[in-house]
């Protein structure tokens, strides 16, 4: 469908809403929470280079093949997924049927709706230390980060209600169509995002503990990998990236015709990953800097809330710094929550509105399941690991690798050459040919070479 021929809702109205959503969806809680413990589980700085360099090598051309496959079918990815599968390409030759992408695109989305699902529930966590640190202006009321930790993990449906909150306000901003919906959020939210991120990096980096912190996220040990380390890395970017959910086809979709996808593609490959790496340096002297034995996913509500209740102002810094983090956990939510209404309107031709109530109560009722997982499901384990890491670990180091290579391997193999070259190749800049040369590349050798390594190296890691 040509971009004329798209409902008068589906676009972005400006080049910035588009940077806006996709940076806002890239970068949510994976950046500012999920990726400081994978960076400590994994060694440090080896991890961080072989992160980054992945970011350039795999993921920014996963990026580039997701956004392309959006812009050229002007519709989410079961759509574009089925046009894939179809026995006719757009010029109307014969070719084999792929009768399975018909049920591996659902798969997808009830990826996407899991994932949401369990970042509702982290999201709910940080509302909880957002209003532990704004109480305490308004009453005499001091704060007790451990108090409060336990209080919240022992009480699951405490956890089920703020999970509740949080999806409640995703859906109300998805529910409104894009342009007055998403982008005006996003808008508002990432000026004062980056403000708020300034502000409390040059506090953080102002501690004794920053030197300490800046040679363990930047100098590599390369003896501190592990055989899961390749495989935490490219879930770990495809999870910050939103590559695999579908998430970069739907935002393509919206793309004005006008866009060049790969400068879009390298623009917010290119800001995620700095803005990693910026959290890193964030995140990691308030770590180190409390004494604390807790790794996971509670390594930053542990270390984070008990620094801010000990320094003069901290109760200020707090409230900022978790509202910068739920502001990130919006922006994120926002961009899989889109997906999904997206892939249903497109699919079953329902209204924005339905779309978005049946998608957040699905999310909802799901999230149930990591939110009680401290209470009545404590007992389920792997090892270590509850239930909530169970679900983060099967999703985003497994699933998630597994579904971009699909997806990547269908774009390769049967979108149109002129389809994919026409949007590729800039007439203007005899430099884009070339790259357009190593992209295919990329999609043909590197990204299933590296994924099934990642893989295999981590089936390898379970048994040595």
């Amino acid at each position: 469908m040509s971009s004329s021929a798209a409902s008068p809702s589906r676009g972005w109205g400006t080049r910035l809403g588009f940077y806006l959503a996709a940076i806002g969806s890239a970068f949510g809680l994976g950046n500012l929470w999920r990726f400081p413990y994978v960076v400590a589980e994994n060694g440090g700085g080896a991890f961080v280079l072989l992160y980054v360099g992945l970011v350039f090598l795999l993921g920014l051309p996963l990026l580039v093949a997701e956004l392309l496959l959006g812009k050229t079918s002007r519709s989410g990815l079961w759509l574009a997924l089925e046009s894939l599968a179809s026995d006719k390409d757009s010029g109307g030759n014969l070719r084999p049927r792929l009768s399975w992408v018909t049920h591996f695109a659902p798969v997808v989305l009830l990826i996407c709706v899991l994932v949401l699902a369990y970042y509702a529930v982290i999201s709910g966590w940080v509302l909880h230390f957002f209003m532990q640190f704004l109480v305490p202006l308004f009453s005499a009321q001091s704060l007790e980060p451990q108090r409060s930790l336990d209080i919240l993990l022992n009480n699951g449906w405490l956890q089920a209600a703020l999970a509740s909150v949080h999806l409640l306000v995703v859906g109300i901003i998805v529910a409104n169509d894009v342009e007055e919906g998403i982008e005006r959020w996003l808008g508002y939210m990432m000026p004062l995002f980056v403000l708020l991120l300034l502000i409390l990096a040059v506090k953080s980096l102002s501690l004794e503990s920053a030197p300490e912190a800046l040679r363990f996220l930047f100098y590599p040990d390369f003896s501190q990998l592990t055989f899961s380390s390749l495989g935490h890395a490219v879930g770990h970017l495809f999870f910050t990236l939103s590559v695999g959910f579908g998430t970069m086809v739907t935002f393509g979709s919206y793309l004005q015709e006008r866009s060049y996808i790969p400068m879009a593609g390298f623009r917010v490959a290119t800001l995620d990953s700095m803005i990693s790496l910026f959290a890193g340096i964030l995140i990691f002297p308030l770590v180190l800097i409390t004494i604390s034995a807790v790794t996971g996913p509670l390594l930053l509500f542990q270390t984070v809330p008990s620094f801010f209740s000990q320094i003069p102002g901290g109760h200020l810094f707090g409230l900022g710094f978790f509202l910068c983090l739920y502001l990130a956990a919006l922006g994120a939510s926002i961009g899989l929550l889109e997906t999904i209404v997206a892939n249903l309107r497109d699919k079953l031709k329902w209204s924005r509105l339905q779309s978005a109530v049946v998608a957040a109560s699905t999310c909802w009722i799901l999230a149930l399941l990591p939110a009680l997982s401290s209470t009545v499901f404590k007992g389920v384990r792997l090892g270590e690991r509850g239930l909530l890491e169970i679900l983060d670990g099967l999703l985003i180091h497994w699933m998630l690798p597994i579904t971009a290579l699909v997806v990547s391997q269908l774009i390769y193999y049967r979108l149109e050459r002129q389809k994919m070259s026409s949007e590729f190749i800039d007439p203007e800049s005899l430099s884009s040919v070339k790259l357009y040369s190593h992209w295919m590349f990329v999609l043909r050798y590197v990204a299933p070479t590296v994924i099934i390594a990642a893989l295999l190296l981590q089936v390898w890691g379970l048994f040595f």
